[in-house]
């Protein structure tokens, strides 16, 4: 990195080469004092269950995706070895983003998205992508929204049992089940049910890059702890966690954001916020006159960023139509391309090292990885993961750094296709 973006970035308290281990060490803290009842940012949130150990035959079940800015739905089939197909699929957008919602209207936006698969299964398996506390009973408590969806009169209500209610009173049969799980969960349950050909592993962890951020993993028993007496799958909400490094551009995001002071690590991390909190480095550094006078005049007319405008950008720097470079080739000196890409650049890699380390704790968490035939899959979903500039492979070399190469232990990444949908019909069949 250059001198000047250098200081620029030092001078802001912008840390980007974080030390990996070092806030895995700080996650481990906060889960464990999560698991044993004590005050912790994140939730450790219990989903009592664990991977099926056969796969669903001859049954379908009604899938619900609801996270980010889209809610998706279908039907799911499967045959008689098991093997699933997907239909009926429709998108649209998520309810509670674009105004706010009373709860009624929050679950009848949700039963109407789901007139076209009336009564064709009696399950439902629900993949809700909040924060909610899951019962024994697979329902959900909504603890609070995230991803700026607005409808507060939903929060302390039982998901499942509100949408069983909304779908009765528009003429559906009672659903037999409705299964809550978050997206984190769905994806384990889906990489667990479906393994690579030849691959035995140990353990499983289901992590999301993409909107938003989350990571899920199996909890070994824990002895020391009441109702822990057999391993669980345990949704973490790791975005929560705030014991981190925080920049002047996160904090003068954060302040814009819907629920300032919290989600310090989401906020840090995914897909949602890379944008904005680049905008405001930018911006800082216009004001400040790091950048042209032309350029940064130009700049400061834009209300904010996208991770699309910046991504594109760091991909091809040159290339018309981008938002970013637009304005560089039109306004911007020699010296303000390399700036401006080395601390958008910045960003992006800050945000891999904070994945890695999610990823770097939920693996230690799972007790496993020792044996390396037997490796701890790591399910990944998200575009910010995939198709983010340098993402994926900043966050598997750190990953073979901190895991394989100072702790011996064997790790196995994967995709799985259609991930969400399908772990969320297994989840679904689990108690249907």
């Amino acid at each position: 990195m250059s001198f000047k973006a250098s200081a620029f970035l030092g001078k802001h308290g912008f840390v980007q080469n974080v030390d990996v281990d070092d806030v895995a060490d700080a996650i481990l803290y906060d889960m464990d004092q999560g698991l044993h009842g004590k005050k912790a940012d994140q939730e450790m949130i219990r989903t009592w269950t664990l991977p099926p150990e056969k796969k669903p035959c001859n049954k379908s079940v009604i899938v619900i995706d609801a996270g980010g800015t889209n809610f998706r739905s279908c039907l799911v089939t499967f045959d008689a070895a098991g093997v699933p197909s997907i239909s009926d699929l429709e998108k649209t957008r998520m309810p509670g983003v674009e105004r706010e919602l009373s709860k009624k209207e929050f679950f009848d936006q949700i039963a109407d998205n789901l007139a076209h698969l009336k009564d064709k299964a009696d399950c439902i398996g629900f993949c809700f992508s909040y924060p909610v506390e899951i019962t024994p009973d697979g329902d959900g408590i909504l603890i609070g929204f995230s991803k700026e969806v607005k409808a507060p009169e939903v929060v302390g209500c039982k998901i499942g049992q509100s949408l069983a209610d909304a779908l009765v009173s528009k003429g559906w049969k009672r659903p037999k089940s409705v299964m809550l799980l978050n997206d984190t969960v769905a994806a384990l349950l889906a990489g667990a049910a479906n393994p690579a050909s030849g691959n035995v592993y140990s353990s499983y962890v289901g992590f999301i890059l993409g909107t938003g951020m989350n990571a899920a993993y199996i909890q070994p028993a824990l002895k020391d702890v009441q109702g822990f007496e057999k391993a669980d799958v345990i949704n973490t909400e790791v975005g929560k966690f705030c014991s981190i490094p925080r920049s002047d551009f996160d904090r003068d995001f954060d302040a814009t954001s819907a629920k300032p002071g919290t989600f310090y690590l989401e906020k840090s991390c995914s897909g949602a916020y890379l944008g904005p909190v680049s905008y405001h480095a930018l911006k800082t550094a216009a004001q400040e006159g790091w950048l042209s006078e032309k350029f940064a005049a130009e700049f400061l007319k834009l209300p904010t960023l996208t991770l699309i405008e910046i991504d594109g950008f760091l991909h091809a720097p040159y290339k018309a139509g981008n938002t970013v470079a637009d304005l560089l080739a039109k306004y911007g000196a020699k010296d303000d391309y390399n700036f401006v890409f080395e601390v958008l650049d910045a960003v992006v890699n800050r945000s891999a090292r904070y994945a890695a380390a999610i990823l770097v704790a939920s693996v230690l968490k799972t007790e496993q990885g020792y044996d390396k035939t037997r490796p701890v899959c790591i399910v990944c979903n998200g575009t910010t993961f995939y198709k983010t500039y340098r993402t994926a492979g900043r966050i598997k070399a750190c990953l073979e750094e901190s895991l394989t190469k100072k702790r011996g232990l064997a790790w196995h990444a994967v995709q799985v296709e259609n991930d969400i949908t399908l772990g969320a019909a297994i989840g679904g069949l689990i108690r249907g």
